[in-house]
């Protein structure tokens, strides 16, 4: 009678042992999938870098810096997983060549950014948030125009990304029609 209870916890045990180390696995694999590093490994990507390196976001007198993953990747867990999967979309473009060539890229550069654009609105910038709140903003501090949009912005259900789309990249030329614009996406 004591073998088969004895080989139960065995089991349970090695069982347990496994969900510890797939979860350290995981997050692992998460905290290296956030790196920046691994976000401009793709060819495509490095177009985003460089206009990145020209921003507060990457270079400032602070030292304080956001990463594709501070800005790109919500926090919370299954807001996260979510982000995760739609960039695959990303990695799959790349490897089809759609995004491969500067060309290419900002061919499909209104679509993309239009995306991310909407996902930011409907979140209510909630990245942005993460770094920047409305709450903890000193506006006495701020020069006379953003002292005063900052003000209105939460009265008028503003949120970062209506103001500030071109704060990390370049802003794409809008498609002349709405033709154009649908088949960038």
């Amino acid at each position: 009678m004591a073998l088969p209870r004895a080989k139960t916890l065995l089991v349970a045990l090695l069982i347990f042992a496994a969900g510890i180390g797939f979860a350290g696995l995981f997050n692992t694999g998460m905290a290296y999938t956030n790196e920046m590093d691994f976000c401009t490994s793709c060819h495509s990507m490095q177009v985003n870098l460089e206009e990145y390196k020209e921003t507060i976001h990457y270079k400032n007198p602070s030292g304080v810096q956001a990463t594709c993953s501070d800005c790109h990747v919500p926090k919370q867990f299954l807001p996260k997983m979510v982000a995760k999967v739609m960039a695959a979309k990303d990695v799959w473009h790349e490897m089809l060549g759609t995004i491969d060539t500067p060309e290419k890229y900002e061919a499909h550069r209104w679509g993309m950014a239009s995306a991310v654009w909407a996902k930011m609105k409907g979140t209510n910038s909630r990245e942005c948030m993460n770094c920047h709140r409305f709450e903890n903003m000193d506006l006495a501090a701020q020069d006379r125009s953003a002292r005063g949009k900052h003000g209105n912005a939460l009265d008028d259900g503003q949120t970062c990304i209506d103001c500030h789309k071109g704060i990390a990249h370049e802003l794409p030329d809008e498609p002349e029609d709405a033709a154009q614009a649908d088949a960038a996406k």
